[in-house]
């Protein structure tokens, strides 16, 4: 079986502009291929986390990845996806955010001479000559096709700025660029990209004469990967000060039921053999594939020690053995609410205390019905049925 065919096993596929050619170049390693991340936030999240897993695996496989950080579209915003504009960022802002994606990226992908090559759009989008741009690329798109692509149509109601408008030329023109001066020959991006990534591949063809690809990913959960990366608390990010490794591998330990073998072929290097295996165990044992996947992924974003202590810390939180993650507070006065926020289980003092009133709080095996309860150092607080930890007061 070569790459293409395992990519289609693990469904991560959505659709593809030429199918034979790009899987004559995938499997013979011949494709130069990018993805862009936006530097919207300054970590990653699991939102990203398909994208830089099937970079690895076509590396793997020989292929080249182009990995593009949108230094220079970052300055507009993709709408794809979107209700309301995106907040526009400063220069400084962005670059530090490139800074970050970086240093993440380099734990999945290999750089170097003859490996990956990690480029910034700003480098040549912000270089452009408005006049110029208009006369070279404006006349390659016609305003029909383009108000006819998911992301704009969806937009239209509330309302699309003119600088939204222009991110799918953008996008098209980093393709291009990429061809002409990188060799880059495909393009990968979810399904929700498929108008900007056609956009890029005519671009090459009317302008170079070139042949240029497209594939879009399955993006995780019935093409929801947007929600993927949120919570109820908000995104689940790949840095380990945002999201702590036991926070990651809770999240994925939580999954739904019908989602977790989708997790594990699309995102976990598990050999597809002993995937088709564990697809024949019986319903009592759902958990125990919970555990792989959460194990898993926590391993490869965070390495294998850390995992396991992962692991171990979610065991001991469902009465397996092992120790809770321990969180070092400090307040005035140790009560129940202003511990919660200081353990950032709460975001503030009003939320504290409404799930206080809800029953969603216990200390050891006792509900804490008062908002004033004492707490000592060292005690198991429960937050629902999936945040446990011991506190430490300092």
């Amino acid at each position: 079986m070569g790459i293409y065919e395992e990519l289609k096993e693990r469904g991560l596929i959505a659709q593809v502009t030429d199918e034979d050619e790009i899987r004559e170049l995938i499997n013979g390693g011949g494709a130069r291929f990018y993805i862009g991340f936006d530097p919207t936030a300054d970590s990653l999240h699991v939102g990203h986390f398909m994208a830089l897993c099937l970079m690895k695996r076509l590396q793997m496989a020989g292929n080249k990845p182009v990995v593009l950080v949108g230094g220079g579209t970052g300055h507009i915003g993709d709408p794809s996806g979107r209700t309301d504009m995106r907040t526009m960022m400063t220069d400084e802002v962005i670059n530090h955010n490139c800074e970050c994606f970086k240093k993440q990226m380099e734990r999945f992908i290999e750089f170097g001479e003859g490996k990956a090559i990690m480029v910034n759009n700003a480098d040549w989008l912000l270089k452009l000559n408005y006049v110029d741009l208009l006369r070279e690329v404006g006349a390659c798109f016609t305003v029909n096709n383009m108000l006819r692509a998911e992301c704009y149509k969806q937009r239209m109601e509330k309302g699309l700025s003119f600088l939204e408008f222009n991110y799918m030329i953008m996008q098209a023109y980093d393709f291009w660029y990429l061809n002409e001066h990188y060799g880059c020959n495909m393009q990968f991006g979810g399904d929700d990209q498929w108008s900007n990534m056609l956009a890029g591949t005519e671009l090459i063809r009317k302008k170079s004469g070139k042949d240029a690809y497209a594939m879009t990913i399955t993006l995780l959960l019935n093409s929801e990967g947007k929600k993927m990366g949120k919570t109820a608390k908000g995104a689940v990010w790949l840095d380990e000060n945002k999201t702590t490794p036991y926070e990651f591998y809770q999240y994925w330990r939580n999954v739904d039921d019908a989602d977790v073998m989708k997790c594990i072929k699309m995102l976990t290097f598990i050999p597809l053999e002993q995937i088709s295996e564990m697809e024949k165990w019986d319903d009592s044992r759902i958990n125990e594939k919970k555990e792989v996947l959460a194990y898993e992924l926590t391993k490869l974003v965070h390495g294998e020690e850390k995992a396991q202590k992962a692991m171990a810390q979610a065991r001991a939180a469902f009465g397996g053995g092992g120790e809770l993650p321990e969180v070092e507070v400090s307040v005035e006065v140790p009560t129940i609410i202003p511990v919660l926020v200081a353990a950032k289980l709460c975001s503030s003092n009003g939320e504290a205390r409404r799930l206080i009133q809800q029953g969603g709080v216990s200390i050891g095996e006792n509900k804490v019905t008062d908002i004033n309860a004492p707490v000592n150092s060292g005690d198991v607080i429960h937050k629902g049925k999936k945040q446990h930890i011991k506190v430490i007061l300092n």
